[in-house]
């Protein structure tokens, strides 16, 4: 056995068990010991959280700037997490979790949003609350500072910082190179070296600028991008109106459909359909994973909760809006296949990739439906990588200084051209279990620290 067998095998484990039955129903408990325990605050109280974040867009200046040189807006630091959710996981994951689990699949995935809205409101109340200056005055924060400080458990806030630097390299920095590579090469042509050295130039000219550079591109880029995308299932949508009920109909009665004796050529089943949209779902909008923090936790607001509020709008709008966009689009549009896509399954047959299923199903409405595509991805895949990188500078940072972070800055960028030209493979699936390991440490403080996101979400709705 080579060593790249070898470390292939132990990644395989590793990545079964943090993806697997077990952690995907501690995920599912996380969020709902926050629901019981805030009074199932996400639905009696959403007009609270829509009305103080997005509602509040429009009235109040200070949401969307801010004066201080070395903090973000809440809407900035809002669209700098949701730069590094919106991507592959809402267009190829969910045309994935389709093909693996069947329509039911996306039933679940509301099912994990739903209670994922907790969890990443709890995490970002904590990141509020636990967050310090440093003597710069800038503002350090992150699921590891409130292990640190909140549970006086260094040891874990280093292994979750370890952890989000290896995904911020992996998952957030090089698979998105190779996706955003691959799909101007396959749509427009352009050679993965060009890609590479062009977003090298980009990425640097954004993170050399500092966090307001950061702050300000996110801010532009996420709602022009977000349009884009929701616009074209729009069109779609329209064009094949009178398929969406059926499609409702379809996601609801596969969601609880009893495996058929005969195994998988005859229906998917619950388990199936729970097992793979629960995991896309997480996936998608990475509640649970405390990677979202580092963003919210430089805003300028002194609210815990109102920031943690922002933390539920972003994840309504990873999955339950273009998750769900992307999902109907697909299975309005008639390129879905499910029973070949079960035959294939059963006999061990590769199906078609998530990407090619989404794009033809934009094909069968937008002329020229796979570049529309390519080009969302594209956009998508870019402000990922932003994202990621202020994620990975904050977690450097707090391990080895803030001097530090240029080096960081650097590393992450030389690693783009690679990413780029090279398929990664066995990287892609080693990001994908340091990702999902970063849950392990941030659910255990989430659990012992839930007292206090209590509390303060109490107090708030008492003034």
């Amino acid at each position: 056995m080579t060593m790249t067998e070898y470390i292939k095998q132990v990644n395989d484990v590793l990545r079964d068990f943090i993806w697997g039955r077990g952690m995907l129903i501690i995920f599912l408990a996380v969020g709902l010991l926050f629901t019981v325990r805030t009074g199932f605050f996400q639905f009696r109280k959403w007009r609270v959280w829509l009305g103080m974040t997005l509602g509040q867009l429009f009235r109040n200046r200070k949401v969307r700037r801010t004066d201080d040189e070395q903090s973000m807006s809440q809407f900035q630091a809002f669209c700098t997490a949701l730069a590094a959710t919106l991507g592959t996981g809402n267009i190829t994951g969910v045309a994935t979790a389709l093909i693996a689990g069947g329509p039911g699949a996306i039933f679940w995935m509301w099912i994990s949003a739903v209670v994922g809205m907790m969890t990443m409101y709890a995490e970002n109340v904590l990141g509020i609350l636990y967050r310090y200056k440093n003597r710069s005055g800038r503002w350090v924060g992150g699921a590891m500072v409130y292990m640190e400080r909140g549970l006086g458990c260094k040891w874990l806030a280093v292994l979750f910082a370890v952890f989000c630097i290896l995904a911020s390299l992996g998952m957030g920095n090089m698979t998105q190179a190779n996706a955003m590579a691959g799909g101007l090469k396959e749509a427009f042509y352009v050679p993965t070296f060009v890609t590479g050295l062009a977003a090298m130039v980009l990425v640097g000219m954004v993170l050399f600028g500092g966090v307001r550079r950061i702050a300000t591109v996110t801010e532009r880029l996420i709602p022009l991008i977000s349009l884009f995308y929701i616009a074209g299932g729009v069109i779609v949508l329209a064009a094949n109106a009178s398929e969406i009920p059926k499609a409702f109909q379809l996601i609801f009665t596969e969601a609880f459909k009893v495996q058929s004796v005969g195994g998988g050529v005859l229906g998917y089943g619950m388990r199936q359909a729970m097992k793979t949209g629960i995991s896309r779902g997480v996936f998608s909008n990475e509640a649970g994973l405390g990677s979202s923090v580092m963003a919210h936790a430089a805003s300028d607001i002194d609210s815990a909760p109102v920031q943690g509020m922002w933390a539920i709008v972003e994840v309504f709008i990873d999955t339950i809006v273009f998750c769900t966009v992307t999902a109907l689009v697909i299975l309005t549009s008639g390129v879905y296949d499910q029973q070949g896509f079960l035959a294939n399954i059963a006999r061990g047959a590769e199906n078609v990739d998530g990407t090619t299923l989404c794009g033809r199903a934009f094909a069968t409405v937008i002329p020229g439906g796979d570049k529309f595509l390519a080009l969302s991805m594209i956009f998508f895949a870019f402000a990922t990588i932003i994202g990621w990188a202020y994620f990975g500078e904050r977690t450097f940072a707090y391990l080895f200084g803030e001097k530090s972070a240029t080096l960081y800055k650097v590393i992450y960028i030389v690693v783009l051209l690679p990413g780029c030209v090279i398929a990664p493979g066995l990287v892609w699936e080693i990001a994908d279990t340091f990702n999902g390991f970063m849950a392990v440490p941030n659910l255990t403080a989430l659990i012992l620290l839930s007292g206090q996101v209590v509390r303060v979400t109490k107090e708030y709705m008492r003034n």
